[in-house]
């Protein structure tokens, strides 16, 4: 019997892809996730959502490192 993928070792490697890249594995990992409950969403957020997405698929969104962010805010907000 073959051995199970390593999830930590996935997501260490997933970590090293390019921000686009890591945003199409989230989004395809999310997507085939089977949810019991469908969460209500406006259609105007989905509107927004599949824009949003479509701006990622397309390489035309700015991803930004999250860390980044993170630390940038700190800074702004951390006296």
């Amino acid at each position: 019997m073959p051995a199970k993928p390593d999830p930590k070792k996935i997501l260490d490697e997933a970590m090293q892809l390019e921000p686009t890249a890591r945003a199409f594995v989230a989004e395809t990992l999310l997507e085939s996730l089977d949810l019991d409950q469908d969460f209500a969403v406006s259609q105007e957020w989905l509107v927004e959502i599949q824009r949003r997405c479509a701006e990622i698929d397309s390489g035309n969104a700015t991803l930004l490192d999250n860390a980044m962010v993170i630390n940038e805010l700190r800074g702004k907000y951390t006296r």
